[in-house]
């Protein structure tokens, strides 16, 4: 092989790499910028209510899915411990015996997969501050009331 087809090989090599290596770093950021409900998730912290959950449970991830992006601004309040064997002093402290659970100002709380609107007549808050987000009307209507129990 050539000295200038070695190079030409070695540069391309580099800028495949370099590639790859963007477009695996963008991937895993996830999209920039706002998500739909960071103000509907902001109001439900400010209004005082807060989730608590575990890593483990099915339920509380498919809470957060239905927040999307905006999952990072909710209330979270995680009860596992790493090893996912036992329940955090926090939680038991406020007799969460189920996942996910829901505590609201008043006190009340509420357990399983609630829906947007759910959370948004418990809180005040309102879900779509801003036009053209009904679309997810849709989807959290269709979230079930599953409940993780602890064991």
């Amino acid at each position: 092989m050539q000295k200038d087809s070695k190079i030409y090989l070695i540069g391309g090599l580099i800028l495949a790499v370099l590639i790859v290596g963007g477009v695996v770093y963008l991937a895993k950021k996830g999209p920039s910028g706002p998500g739909k409900l960071d103000a509907f998730a902001t109001c439900l912290k400010d209004e005082g209510a807060v989730f608590y959950g575990t890593f483990w449970c099915p339920h509380c991830r498919a809470t957060k899915a239905l927040f999307g992006s905006s999952a990072k601004k909710l209330p979270y309040v995680e009860c596992s411990t790493p090893d996912g064997n036992n329940q955090l002093q926090v939680c038991k402290d406020k007799k969460i015996e189920g996942y996910p659970t829901w505590i609201f100002k008043d006190g009340s709380r509420l357990n399983g997969e609630l829906t947007l609107e759910t959370l948004s007549a418990k809180t005040s808050c309102s879900i779509y501050p801003v036009a053209g987000a009904s679309a997810l009307v849709a989807t959290s209507t269709a979230t079930s009331t599953a409940t993780t129990t602890i064991k």
